[in-house]
C-alpha cells in the first residue's frame, strides 16, 4: 500500500488549491479515501483521534453484505437458464451464462451511476458520494437479467438525479435511491420488469409448458381468473418447482438478487453483526407481512388471500427489500421506536398491494418508497409522545 499512497501524495499537489487540476479535487480525494483514511484534522491543537470506520467503510460493508445474494443470483440465472431449455449443466457453465448475462448490468449500473456522480461534484464542488458504492449494486441486484442495458442507463441517471441529487445529495433524500430506479422502470416500462420477467437466454427454445412466470404473477393471475394459486403453481412443468424450500433457498425465476431469502439473510448478519443494519426494522418488516398474510388467510375470499402467511415471507422481493432497502440509514425511521413502527407498516402494506392490487404484483418496492416519505413523520411523533411523558414526570 506504501507505493500506492507514494503515488496519492505525489499528485496532490495538482488538484489542492492553486494545482492545474484545483477542479476536480474532489475526484481525487474520493478515490484517495477509498485506499486511506482521510487525512484531516478538527484543529491544529490537543490531541487527535480518529475513527478507523467512516462512510466509505460501511458502505463497503453493505456491499460485501451483498455478495452472497449477487453469486447466488448468477448461479440461478443460469440454473433457471438450463431449466428452461431442458439441460443439465455443471456450476461452471451455470455461472458463466450467470455471469454473461448480470456483469454487463453491473457494469452499466456502476459506470453511468458514477459518472453522473462526478459530474455533480466537479459542478458543485461537493466530495464524492460514498452511497453509489452501495446504490450501484443495489440498482443492478433488483433488475431481472434480460432488462435492456439502455433502460439500466436511463433509470439510474433518473434516480440519482431526482432521486438524489435534486434533494442535495448524499444523506439528504428521501427516497431510496435504487428503488426510485426501479420504480421509474416499472411505471415507463413495466412489460421489461415485472410478470413473465424472464426464461432462459439465447436462441433456444424453452421446453413445453415451462413458464417463467414469478410466483407473485401466479397470484395476480389466479386473482382475475378465479382460479386456484397453490394448483396453478404446482401444475408448473415439474412438481416442487414452488416448495417452501425452493422458495426459500431461490430457486425460482426472479430479479437477479431477490430470489434466495437465505443469501438475504446470510447479509443480514453480516449487517447486523457490525452493527451497520437495524436488527428491529428487518424483524419487524417480517413481522408485518406475517401479520398481514395471517389476516388474510383470516378473511380468505380468494385463493391468494388463502396464501399460508409465511410464504408471503420468502416470495417477491421482501427478504431483500428488508435488509438491504428498509435499513438504509438515510430514508429510515431514526428514532428506536420509530424504527419498529417503520418496519411493520412496510412488511403489512408490502402483503397489502401484493393481495388487494394485483396490477402491482411487488408490493415491497411502493412500500418502502411510500414508507420512505412518512418515516420524518414517524419519528416526530415518537419524539413528541417522549417529550410529553417527559413532562408529565418533571417536577415544577
Amino acid at each position: 500500500m506504501k507505493p500506492l499512497q507514494n503515488l496519492f501524495d505525489k499528485l496532490k499537489p495538482n488538484f489542492e488549491k492553486g494545482g492545474k487540476w484545483e477542479k476536480f479535487y474532489t475526484l481525487y480525494e474520493g478515490h484517495r479515501t477509498i485506499a486511506f483514511a482521510p487525512d484531516l484534522t478538527t484543529g491544529n491543537k490537543g490531541t487527535q483521534i480518529k475513527d478507523a470506520v467512516d462512510l466509505k467503510r460501511i458502505m463497503i460493508t453493505v456491499v460485501i453484505a451483498m455478495i452472497p445474494a449477487l453469486l447466488f443470483g448468477m448461479w440461478n440465472v443460469g440454473h433457471q437458464h438450463f431449466i428452461s431449455v431442458g439441460e443439465d449443466a455443471v456450476l461452471l457453465d451455470k455461472l458463466l451464462i450467470g455471469a454473461i448475462a448480470v456483469v454487463p448490468i453491473l457494469i452499466v449500473s456502476y459506470s453511468v451511476g458514477l459518472l453522473t456522480e462526478f459530474t455533480f461534484c466537479v459542478i458543485r464542488n461537493h466530495p464524492i458520494s460514498e452511497g453509489y458504492l452501495v446504490t450501484g449494486m443495489l440498482i443492478a441486484l433488483i433488475m431481472p437479467p434480460t432488462i435492456p442495458l439502455w433502460q439500466v442507463a436511463l433509470a439510474t441517471i433518473f434516480a440519482v438525479v431526482i432521486g438524489k441529487e435534486a434533494f442535495g445529495g448524499t444523506g439528504m433524500n428521501i427516497l431510496n435511491v435504487a428503488l426510485t430506479a426501479r420504480a421509474f422502470l416499472y411505471f415507463a416500462y413495466p412489460s421489461n420488469i415485472s410478470g413473465e420477467v424472464w426464461t432462459y437466454f439465447g436462441d433456444k427454445q424453452p421446453v413445453d409448458a415451462y413458464s417463467g412466470a414469478t410466483v407473485l404473477a401466479y397470484g395476480a393471475t389466479a386473482v382475475s381468473n378465479g382460479t386456484n394459486m397453490m394448483a396453478d403453481m404446482s401444475a408448473h412443468w415439474y412438481d416442487g418447482m414452488y416448495s417452501f424450500w425452493n422458495l426459500f433457498m431461490g430457486l425460482i425465476p426472479g430479479s437477479i438478487g431477490e430470489t434466495s431469502t437465505l443469501m438475504c439473510l446470510i447479509g443480514a448478519v453480516i449487517l447486523i453483526g457490525t452493527g451497520v443494519g437495524s436488527w428491529k426494522i428487518i424483524a419487524s418488516v417480517f413481522g408485518g407481512a406475517y401479520f398481514m398474510g395471517v389476516v388474510f388467510n383470516l378473511v380468505g375470499s380468494n385463493s391468494y388471500m388463502q396464501l399460508p402467511a409465511e410464504y408471503h415471507l420468502v416470495i417477491g422481493g421482501l427478504a431483500f427489500g428488508a435488509v438491504f432497502m428498509a435499513t438504509d440509514p438515510v430514508s429510515a425511521a431514526q428514532t428506536e421506536v420509530g424504527k419498529w413502527i417503520y418496519g411493520f407498516l412496510i412488511g403489512l402494506l408490502t402483503v397489502l398491494i401484493r393481495v388487494v392490487n394485483p396490477a402491482y404484483p411487488e408490493g415491497i418496492m411502493l412500500a418502502i418508497l411510500f414508507m420512505n416519505v412518512f418515516a420524518p413523520l414517524i419519528d416526530y411523533y415518537v419524539v413528541d409522545a417522549n417529550k410529553k411523558r417527559r413532562l408529565k414526570r418533571a417536577t415544577v
